[in-house]
């Protein structure tokens, strides 16, 4: 999605509210007028007193269900800030909520109190992007901050605001932000080439190939590729060409996929590791790019 929809998403998934039975009065609707909405499956009661709308998220009826609100990574997902796949959907509940329904065990509650509305169907923004740094690596934290900067859901203060609320411990990871990453992908990436102490340069313009995700070193294009943006023999043309043209300016382009960044992060350290003790002069020797994994 891009920034401008997930923006629209956000605004109105975080909006979500119950219907309450003083809304539903307000509405005109009488005891019997309700009963038959909810027969027809224009309303839906998910909770006593509790009435949604069919259109509303299913993760916001399924943590209604419960009598909590959606939360953490589970929110941030549906809002379409980047989460790595986590198992389990995360609801926030007001401590000393009585009566509340069995959980399954995928579900990860979080006890605590929230800036939300009563009638809310979500947590906070903010309050959940705190919950999700606690419950999340340091690294997917980290590109979970980036996107919902990126995306503008944040800004600046809000980042200030959610180190503020962490432990003091968390505070370091503020100079490894950067609202300039477009993926997840990306800020791991930079994350990975930054701990094997290289200069990274993020979305930079290249006269004649375009913006490029990672210059590393002044010498080394990196390109997080990944199914939505890539895919099909036009995406592979444009791409080509792309590093053709990096290449007559003396650049050298690897292309790593996402899922491996996400999930075969060791092969991609020990790999990087390798490419970058070569140099610019041997990989500039070519103008293809290098194949991740495949380089020696």
């Amino acid at each position: 999605m891009s920034s401008t929809d997930i923006r629209a998403t956000a605004k109105a998934v975080l909006s979500a509210t119950f219907l309450t039975p003083h809304r539903v009065r307000e509405m005109g609707l009488t005891r019997h007028r309700l009963a038959a909405q909810v027969a027809v499956g224009a309303l839906w009661r998910v909770r006593k007193g509790r009435y949604v709308t069919p259109d509303t998220h299913p993760s916001l009826v399924e943590a209604a269900r419960y009598g909590g609100r959606l939360d953490c990574v589970s929110l941030l997902a549906a809002l379409g800030v980047f989460v790595r796949e986590r198992p389990g959907s995360h609801f926030q509940f007001t401590p000393g909520t009585t009566r509340l329904p069995v959980r399954p065990p995928e579900v990860i509650a979080h006890w605590r109190f929230v800036e939300a509305g009563d009638d809310a169907l979500t947590a906070d923004l903010l309050g959940a992007l705190v919950q999700a740094c606690r419950c999340q690596s340091p690294r997917d934290a980290i590109a979970t901050l980036d996107s919902a900067w990126h995306h503008g859901l944040i800004d600046e203060a809000d980042v200030a605001e959610i180190l503020r609320r962490l432990p003091r411990r968390f505070r370091p990871r503020r100079a490894l932000l950067d609202a300039r990453s477009e993926s997840g992908a990306e800020t791991l990436m930079r994350l990975i080439l930054v701990e094997l102490g290289c200069r990274v340069d993020v979305q930079v313009e290249l006269p004649g190939v375009g913006r490029v995700d990672l210059i590393v070193d002044g010498w080394l294009i990196v390109e997080c590729d990944s199914r939505a943006f890539h895919e099909g023999w036009t995406a592979q043309v444009r791409d080509r060409r792309r590093d053709l043209a990096a290449a007559a300016l003396g650049y050298a382009t690897i292309r790593p996929l996402a899922e491996d960044v996400y999930y075969r992060c060791e092969e991609i350290v020990s790999t990087m590791k390798e490419i970058l003790s070569w140099g610019p002069g041997r990989l500039q020797d070519s103008t293809d790019p290098v194949p991740l994994g495949r380089a020696r």
